[in-house]
């Protein structure tokens, strides 16, 4: 009986490692799980090579949402969990709520910046923190004892961060919900804000129809900046964006690229590009709501490609079920 229950599991074991390396595309969602507001990044590998890393938020009750969890990848395809590579053990002031984290290298370390606790005035406790790690799976500690930003500037709610590093190696923090978005320059080391010459720490730079989500990326040495529209909740979540010659804009919505699919899946929302080194190719990483779904956090990570016309200009994306086919790292 033992023999036959072994061979049972050694079959399943083998089929399964067979269908992960017969897997032609990607799939939708990447992995099983309810996890949003993906941050896709390409990180070196201390082996030898370059990983996919996709930083989400655990969807689930505010109450729930006390850690974070990392997926690597070296080929878009096949996904590996690293479980909880940021708990709010390590950070004495979250205590829930920990949203949408934004992860950059820098002097060999791994600096996740994070929103915590969603305050909603400038009187509780929590906001933007920073963790800190030696390798992109952690663990991550934080690393300046109390919150980043705490306060509400210009009326954005301290929370979707996303960190840039522009042409000139200056470190950016794009930040904001309630349809408020501001810039601040990090100093060197994160630990604070350089202000910008008229003084200004924060400076908003709100798009029209502005709800939350920054990412901001450079092509072709234009800026990029894109953002969420429509509730987090609802099946009109999407992502639109601008373009401009400047980090800090003006940015004038062109319109959105990313929105649901009645066919496929709703609520398609707060994203991140990945661009393959050396190369215009491109993927834009985001979470949906599947079809079958009405509570608010069942949200699932995926990944479709993102093309660009001959003006410059974001193609809509087309969402799909299959997600994207094998692109290997160098």
């Amino acid at each position: 009986m033992k023999k036959q229950i072994l061979l049972v599991i050694l079959s399943i074991i083998s089929f399964s490692s067979f269908a992960q390396k017969s897997k032609k595309t990607s799939g939708n969602p990447l992995f099983p799980g309810w996890y949003a507001d993906p941050e896709g990044i390409i990180f070196n590998n201390p082996k030898g090579g370059k990983e996919y890393w996709i930083y989400p938020t655990f969807s689930a009750p505010y109450k729930d949402q006390v850690f974070f969890d990392a997926f690597s990848s070296k080929d878009l395809v096949t996904w590996k969990k690293h479980e909880r590579v940021l708990d709010t053990l390590n950070v004495k002031w979250a205590k829930k709520a920990v949203w949408a984290p934004s992860i950059i290298e820098k002097d060999k370390k791994y600096y996740m910046f994070f929103g915590a606790n969603d305050i909603q005035s400038d009187n509780e406790s929590g906001g933007i923190g920073v963790a800190v790690a030696d390798k992109p799976e952690g663990p991550f500690k934080d690393y300046l004892g109390k919150p980043l930003i705490d306060k509400f500037h210009n009326g954005a709610q301290p929370i979707d961060q996303f960190v840039f590093k522009d042409k000139d190696g200056q470190y950016y923090l794009y930040y904001g919900g309630w349809k408020h978005c501001n810039v601040a320059k990090l100093k060197n080391d994160f630990t604070g804000f350089v202000p910008f010459e008229d003084g200004k720490i924060f400076r908003e730079i709100t798009p029209a129809s502005y709800v939350e989500g920054p990412f901001m990326f450079i092509r072709n040495g234009k800026y990029y900046f894109m953002w969420s529209e429509g509730g987090w909740t609802g099946p009109n979540y999407s992502v639109a964006y601008a373009v401009a010659d400047s980090p800090f804009g003006p940015f004038e919505r062109i319109g959105k690229i990313l929105q649901q699919d009645p066919k496929v899946a709703t609520g398609a929302g707060h994203h991140s590009v990945i661009q393959i080194p050396g190369k215009d190719q491109w993927y834009i990483v985001y979470h949906r709501r599947p079809l079958t779904e009405t509570d608010g956090n069942h949200r699932e990570t995926c990944v479709e490609i993102m093309t660009f016309d001959d003006k410059g200009m974001i193609n809509p994306v087309i969402i799909t079920k299959e997600g994207v086919k094998a692109q290997p790292l160098k």
